[in-house]
């Protein structure tokens, strides 16, 4: 029997928390029983264990990341959107570290595409019309966008520009100035001979 008070929702908001303050790699079904002071056997009947806890804790994530990446981008377009999605993923991390860790999670595709996931990977198209860029090549910059975005977030959480100057929001604003010149050049970087 479902313990009163307990859903799934709440459940995977509360796993969110946890992943914020414990990291997403060390959210299990157990500790989010611990928090509930419930033993996990209770929680069996909200959630498929602990696998599914981290996938609903990600696809929450994704929601939380796509709204208020739309937020965002309202109004903007070329470097101005481009720097606004950045900020909004690097905000998003730094408030909510686990829930930013749980949307690098790898998720069954037809998850993604029944998610906000989706939704956020439409948007970086949608930024990338203010770019003159095409086919492959909007895939590429979708791809180094998440990479530069998410490579610096995790490096700055953990500590790795701490140890020199100038500071990271310095590098920030470089890196995302050196990406909006690479996109407005429009040239594909492919090399025919690699394919």
């Amino acid at each position: 029997m479902a313990r009163a008070g307990l859903s799934e929702q709440r459940l995977v908001r509360a796993g969110a928390d946890l992943a914020d303050e414990i990291g997403f790699d060390r959210v299990t079904v157990s500790a989010l029983a611990r928090r509930f002071d419930v033993k996990a056997a209770s929680l069996y009947s909200h959630l498929g264990g602990s696998d599914d806890l981290r996938t609903k804790i990600a696809l929450l994530a994704l929601g939380e990341l796509a709204e208020r990446s739309a937020d965002a981008l309202a109004g903007r377009a070329g470097r101005e959107a481009l720097v606004a999605l950045a900020n909004a993923h690097r905000d998003y991390a730094r408030r909510h570290p686990g829930r930013f860790a749980a949307t690098q999670l790898r998720l069954d595709p037809a998850a993604v595409e029944a998610s906000d996931g989706r939704r956020l990977g439409e948007m970086m198209r949608a930024i990338l019309r203010g770019y003159d860029l095409a086919g492959s090549d909007q895939t590429h910059a979708v791809r180094l966008i998440g990479s530069v975005v998410s490579g610096f977030v995790n490096l700055e959480a953990a500590g790795g520009f701490d140890h020199s100057s100038p500071g990271s929001d310095e590098s920030w604003s470089w890196a995302l100035n050196a990406l909006d010149r690479m996109l407005r050049s429009g040239a594909s970087t492919t090399d025919e001979s690699d394919s």
